[in-house]
């Protein structure tokens, strides 16, 4: 057979046809929603890559913040001072009345923990939440916002098979407010970031979407006159605001932000395992430690 028999022949293979598909047998069950569900069954997504970040907390910056937040104490600690009710609890005359603590609320005044290897500060879950005025008219205005953060998050009810993913979740109205809002009304969306997802944000937040905004000093913090003797003082959860404008900024978005109808502002809080007095300090420490700047007033 000549060189060109032979081209030829395998030229007919290459354009012959595909066989036809196999017939289905059996199709795919539906949801509620309308969506296959497939066969296979607990089908988990496990994580694909290393998370920097996450490496990063756990051979320095866990082995940094023992050393900075660590409080020797030596001897037995003395037992909690005993806090006197306003009235009598024995009274039946004031048995069933409101009884606080004489001094007020001893929320900011709770000790720390006694440091130890197993409870150094560490970042818990990150939340993103933010409002929008306009959904209280059409909460069709909230899409935009529910599209802009599970782009910026990754998140999803349910994804990867964890049930502990939530997703985004719209925030309701509890109490009336100036006439304006109404229990049971959407204003607004959440997100709660955990495990390798909440590292990812924090890196992208890091450095792409900070180092961009303009005069940027870093996130406020009160003035050292202040006392850190406060419920927000002894929370251990470190809260700041991001303009409308940074939403931009970050890759998720600017790839295609003409698809959003506008840009929302957000709040960030970093919600950390420290209790006590001190536990501001200890979680500003931790999340420094992940090139999120501060700057004082």
């Amino acid at each position: 057979m000549s060189t060109a028999a032979v081209r030829v022949s395998h030229t007919a293979q290459a354009v012959r046809p595909f066989r036809k598909p196999p017939k289905i047998r059996k199709f795919l069950k539906r949801d509620e929603n309308g969506l296959p569900v497939p066969h296979v069954r607990n089908l988990i997504v496990r994580d694909t890559h290393p998370c920097r970040l996450m490496d990063h907390y756990h051979t320095t910056l866990q082995d940094n913040l023992m050393y900075m937040t660590y409080n020797h104490e030596s001897g037995t600690p003395p037992s909690p001072r005993q806090i006197r009710l306003t009235y009598d609890p024995n009274d039946p005359y004031t048995k069933n009345r409101y009884n606080p603590p004489v001094g007020g609320s001893q929320a900011g005044k709770k000790p720390a923990p006694p440091t130890t290897s197993e409870n150094v500060v560490r970042l818990e879950k990150i939340v993103i939440h933010s409002m929008v005025k306009e959904a209280l008219t059409n909460r069709s205005n909230l899409l935009g916002l529910i599209a802009a953060f599970r782009a910026i998050s990754g998140d999803t009810d349910g994804g990867g098979g964890r049930p502990s993913s939530d997703g985004v979740q719209i925030v309701k109205g509890k109490k009336n407010v100036g006439g304006w809002m109404r229990p049971g009304l959407p204003v607004g969306a959440k997100v709660e970031l955990k495990g390798p997802k909440m590292y990812d944000f924090l890196s992208t937040l890091a450095e792409f979407v900070l180092p961009r905004i303009r005069e940027f000093p870093g996130i406020v913090m009160p003035p050292a006159s202040s006392t850190m003797k406060s419920p927000s003082g002894v929370a251990g959860v470190v809260s700041f605001g991001l303009p409308p404008e940074a939403m931009g900024y970050f890759p998720q978005i600017e790839v295609n932000l003409d698809s959003y109808p506008k840009s929302y502002g957000m709040h960030i809080h970093f919600v950390t395992n420290a209790v006590g007095l001190g536990a501001q300090n200890r979680a500003r420490a931790l999340v420094s430690g992940f090139q999120i700047p501060f700057a004082r007033k």
